[in-house]
């Protein structure tokens, strides 16, 4: 069993826990995630690794409550256990292969969106530990829903924060700060996680400012083995899986009209879910 530690609210329906995992702390990377099972019964829900701690042996995932199953993570209290928590699973952040030489010719800008910024706050932290640049664009509909803002100043050269009504920092989507702030800043490489329709646009801003860009599609895996064959996705005109090939991609050959069709495709059972695990709860 794997213990809460502690739990966060960072908004009414986003929570974050640090959980006891030390194989799991131990062997973490930037751009991983692991599988959570809250009990015998659970279902699989792959979250991607927010931060993990060697030393205390803990992993922090960030999760907000939309369907049946994470609902019921958000449930959970601290002192509570989830019966599985299986990982590090996926690929590593490419940047974790390149060597000394390639990366300090690299300056590199994350765009957040949403809940995607707790999985962009280890990859920007490896980076500015290892003395790379890196710049960090948070977007949110309005300035309660921005998370980690505290956290990522703490390990970015510069953070920019969005909000769509204006409500806070710059008033506007996170494309239109990357490309008011890339030519002063001397961008080369852009990193979008977040909503697919976000990450679409991200990566058209990418091209037009001629930088490199990466996406995670992480939102896409359901069982997080490549057996379920929920996260295919055309990379490059080819059948690739987000769990075992990704979760990230170069942006450029992401089909991403394809991927949001497909994640599309189980809205109708996740709400029957979600309705039934309310009707449950509140008997």
């Amino acid at each position: 069993m794997f213990k809460i530690l502690s739990k966060t609210m960072l908004t009414p329906n986003i929570c974050a826990m640090d959980v006891k995992a030390p194989r799991v702390a131990a062997a973490a990377k930037p751009g991983q995630f692991l599988i959570v099972r809250t009990g015998e019964d659970g279902e699989r829900i792959p979250l991607t690794i927010s931060d993990y701690d060697n030393e205390k042996g803990s992993v922090t995932i960030v999760t907000q409550g939309i369907g049946a199953s994470t609902s019921a993570i958000l449930d959970l209290e601290v002192g509570d256990c989830f019966q599985d928590v299986a990982g590090p699973l996926g690929n590593p952040s490419d940047f974790m292969a390149m060597s000394k030489e390639e990366l300090a010719g690299e300056r590199y800008v994350f765009l957040a969106g949403g809940v995607g910024t707790a999985p962009v706050y280890p990859q920007a932290k490896w980076l500015h530990e290892n003395g790379i640049p890196v710049d960090v664009i948070i977007g949110a509909r309005n300035k309660d829903l921005l998370i980690y803002a505290d956290k990522m100043k703490e390990v970015c050269d510069n953070l920019y924060l969005c909000t769509d009504d204006g409500s806070f920092g710059f008033h506007g989507l996170v494309t239109a700060q990357l490309e008011a702030v890339c030519a002063e800043r001397g961008y080369t490489h852009m990193v979008a996680i977040g909503p697919m329709i976000m990450m679409k646009f991200a990566t058209l801003t990418a091209k037009k400012l001629g930088l490199k860009a990466t996406v995670s599609l992480n939102t896409l895996m359901v069982d997080g083995t490549g057996m379920c064959g929920a996260c295919r996705v055309s990379i490059g005109g080819k059948m690739k899986f987000a769990c075992v090939d990704g979760p990230e991609f170069n942006g450029y050959e992401v089909d991403f009209d394809e991927a949001m069709r497909r994640q599309r495709q189980y809205l109708p059972q996740e709400k029957e879910a979600l309705e039934r695990y309310k009707s449950q709860k509140a008997k």
